[in-house]
């Protein structure tokens, strides 16, 4: 069997009607790989009065992985970073120990018509590295591997495929593709790590034979290749990697394999412990649920 179980995640409003639909964590399985967290956004057309603003919210032991279809974002963070963040790029911030930063639209786009797709994945950090120092590190789209395979157009995000290796630098085996097929073609995906799944964006697709219906991801078998066939011109993602070092726990932003550093780190957040964003002053409070011991 090539689909081992399909996850159909949940909407989630994020606020200002910025709707995401949300596949990890899911009951049936914590992670894909490292992959902890998936959103999947738009594609919207931006409201002109819309305000999708995420104001300054701390991280512990993850990495955030923002990739855009269409818009622009403005990442700000604790350690000073400022960078514009558009289509085609991969920004991969390491939260480690500790890292605050707020995602805001650039001035240029406010109250102007635009669109704003994308995905936001976490990535958990393997024990070892939970505690890393925080870090920022943009790579422009221009920097990404890309290649043409017999009607299919694979961007290599992270990771190894195809002969090909992204230039982003990650603390365990991980693979994130970004891949456009016309319709009739097919791409078969060979040396598969551990865990993998697909994930459509846009278009009909096959998993080797069967449909896989937008807003699903399909957790693969990789003990072999898989074969994803457009029934339709199509894109979709492929992410995975090798399998967490044992659960992780996740309260709000917060990720790590000890309950004591979760709540330690919610205890910080509501002291205002954590370093600022420079240039911020507002910030977003710790939920009213705190968690548990």
């Amino acid at each position: 069997m090539s689909v081992t179980n399909l996850l159909k995640g949940h909407e989630k409003d994020l606020g200002g009607g910025l709707m995401v639909r949300r596949f990890l964590p899911s009951a049936v399985k914590q992670a894909v790989g490292p992959f902890i967290f998936f959103d999947h956004f738009g594609p919207l057309d931006v409201p002109l009065d819309a305000d999708h603003d995420v104001r300054p919210h701390p991280h512990i032991g993850l990495a955030t992985v923002t990739y855009l279809f269409e818009g622009a974002m403005d990442h700000r963070d604790s350690l000073g970073t400022v960078q514009r963040i558009e289509p085609g790029a991969i920004n991969w911030m390491t939260a480690g120990s500790g890292i605050v930063h707020s995602e805001r639209t650039p001035k240029d786009l406010v109250g102007k018509p635009h669109r704003t797709h994308g995905l936001q994945l976490w990535a958990a950090l393997p024990v070892a590295h939970e505690e890393e120092a925080p870090a920022f590190h943009h790579t422009p789209a221009g920097e990404i591997p890309e290649l043409d395979i017999d009607g299919a157009k694979v961007r290599v995000l992270i990771g190894s495929a195809f002969g090909q290796t992204s230039p982003v630098k990650t603390f365990s085996q991980t693979l994130y593709l970004d891949v456009v097929l016309q319709a009739g073609h097919e791409l078969v995906l060979d040396n598969l790590p551990a865990e993998a799944a697909v994930y459509p964006i846009s278009g009909e697709l096959e998993v080797d034979g069967a449909p896989l219906e937008l807003h699903t991801m399909a957790l693969l078998n990789t003990e072999g290749p898989q074969s994803v066939k457009a029934r339709s011109e199509a894109r979709l993602v492929v992410i995975g990697g090798e399998p967490l070092d044992g659960h992780r726990f996740m309260y709000w932003n917060f990720v790590s394999s000890r309950k004591e550093r979760i709540s330690q780190a919610a205890e910080d957040w509501e002291a205002q412990r954590f370093a600022p964003v420079p240039g911020e002053t507002d910030w977003i409070p710790l939920p009213a649920k705190k968690p548990s011991a």
